[in-house]
């Protein structure tokens, strides 16, 4: 069966299907459920009317009868249409639909911003702003894609903040509620009763007869991804390219430091069959949801590998390498300006040489007093616990884009005209004029990039692929790409190569990553 998300949607109504204009097939969503697959999840969710839950389409609970069954787009239309979430498939858990990376326009970004918690920090009024669109237009856009509004997504993800809070720590259930984004205790209490049909209480107490409590500080969270993932290509990648006193690769373990809405943090990722574990040092509670979706797009955790290696594998010269190594990634960003600067600092230099600059710059602009605090912050901005969590190497932010706008000539150590493009750049950034991280029009960033002195092609590409996550960027000209491609027996003649590559559209960042390791 295809993965592709219009193998799911259809223009005509089908049995039990159609929620608010969005319309699925009932019958392929039916077979993927039957087939308990769980490359399906994150695609849609399966409510069951005899139960009055949701499940992932892989539960392995006893396929439901098709009269019993409704199909809706997210948990959040299945919350609002009175169902609650299975406690033993966790639907809450399953990876995010890839079709928000795939899709540029107004819904993929709204997704992406609401996955970062902009509602819970500004608001529905603050998610339209970005966007550029009315409130109410908004809501309507939504709701046509999705069968919930802007609010009813953003308080399906804190009800997920709220659970993983709630069994993996110790914190006090009214500190909890505010630190995943409600307004009161009560709030929080009716919606976790609401979606798992408990009290907070009752799901502590199920939960700590199966888990270990993380060390002070910590959070620790699975992250799940569709199989395969071949995660040595991307620990790999990550670990050339890591900037000293910001990230390292160790013992299968890649550690770095977050820079995130309400104060500093680090996560340290390891892969696992299904899931990577993540755990996380916050300053802040609050910023759980933000650290979990941005760990999620650094590792391009809600991927659909099987689409994508069907398109790349079509290809004669690139069947023996998918074939050989299915499910490889692009790794993505934490931070959009950060892969930005990386970008700039990377043209015409060695990537070696582009780590030491970096690692000079982030020296300057990142005093010892700005590392990360080892004590997590409550929701209050109290400290929550009076020991620091010792034994961890310390990493520092990277410099945000306002610090860099202000650095001296010599915390750059590179040519002028780079040091008056990298400011250039920060300024925009800082003054809110550039969006990096997922929430601006592709094409609107890569014009605006673009009118910056000395940023060319290569560059705004490179920022596509990895900071906007962009699934179909090309980098015809890039020495790497040009190198695979002679390796592979292709043209590696810039037009030629483009002219070649559109077999593999909508997929060719992908394509990308295959040319640079075959390289």
């Amino acid at each position: 069966m295809a993965t592709a998300t219009s193998d799911f949607r259809e223009p005509e109504a089908a049995r039990g299907s159609s929620i608010e204009g969005v319309e699925l097939n009932f019958e392929r969503c039916y077979r993927a459920v039957a087939s308990r697959d769980p490359r399906f999840d994150g695609w849609f969710v399966t409510a069951v009317t005899s139960t009055g839950i949701y499940c992932r389409p892989s539960c392995p609970a006893l396929t439901p009868k098709p009269d019993n069954v409704r199909f809706y787009p997210s948990a959040a239309a299945a919350q609002r249409n009175g169902f609650r979430a299975c406690r033993r498939c966790r639907p809450d858990a399953a990876p995010g639909s890839p079709e928000w990376d795939i899709r540029a326009d107004v819904v993929g970004r709204a997704m992406r911003l609401i996955a970062d918690g902009v509602v819970d920090r500004e608001g529905v009024p603050g998610l339209a702003r970005r966007l550029g669109y009315t409130e109410r237009h908004l809501h309507r856009i939504l709701t046509a894609e999705l069968g919930a509004g802007p609010l009813a997504l953003a308080r399906a993800q804190r009800a997920q903040t709220a659970r993983i809070l709630i069994e993996t720590t110790d914190l006090g259930l009214a500190e909890i509620a505010f630190a995943a984004g409600f307004g009161s205790v009560r709030q929080f209490n009716d919606t976790v009763r609401e979606v798992y049909a408990c009290a907070p209480s009752a799901l502590r107490a199920a939960a700590k007869s199966r888990r270990a409590l993380a060390s002070p500080g910590t959070l620790t969270v699975r992250l799940a991804y569709r199989r395969p993932m071949h995660a040595e290509s991307l620990w790999e990648f990550l670990a050339t390219r890591a900037v000293p006193g910001v990230e390292e690769v160790a013992d299968g373990v890649y550690r770095r430091a977050l820079r995130l809405p309400h104060g500093l943090g680090a996560a340290e990722l390891t892969a696992h069959d299904g899931y990577v574990a993540a755990t996380l040092r916050l300053a802040d509670v609050r910023d759980l949801a933000p650290a979990v979706a941005r760990c999620r797009r650094l590792l391009d955790l809600d991927a659909d590998p099987v689409a994508v290696d069907a398109t790349l594998a079509e290809d004669p010269a690139l069947a023996p390498l998918v074939y050989k190594e299915p499910g490889v990634r692009v790794p993505r960003a934490v931070d959009g300006f950060e892969i930005a600067v990386r970008a700039v600092v990377g043209q015409q230099i060695s990537v070696a040489g582009a780590r030491t600059v970096l690692a000079r710059l982030v020296h300057a602009l990142t005093p010892v007093d700005h590392e990360i605090d080892r004590t997590t912050r409550r929701a209050d901005g109290r400290q929550a616990h009076d020991q620091p969590d010792e034994g961890r190497g310390a990493v520092a932010a990277f410099p945000d884009a306002a610090a860099v706008a202000d650095a001296p000539d010599e915390a750059f150590g590179m040519p002028a005209a780079r040091r008056t493009t990298l400011r250039a750049l920060a300024r925009m950034v800082a003054a809110g004029e550039l969006d990096l991280d997922g929430g601006m029009d592709r094409t609107e960033v890569t014009r605006r990039l673009t009118a910056i002195p000395g940023i060319g092609p290569w560059t705004a590409s490179y920022v596509a692929l990895r900071a906007l996550g962009d699934p179909d960027a090309f980098l015809p000209t890039d020495l790497g790409v040009r190198r695979g491609a002679a390796a592979l027996g292709l043209p590696d003649d810039p037009t030629r190569l483009t002219e070649h590559a559109r077999r593999w559209r909508p997929w060719r960042s992908y394509a990308v990553r295959r040319l640079w390791r075959a390289a």
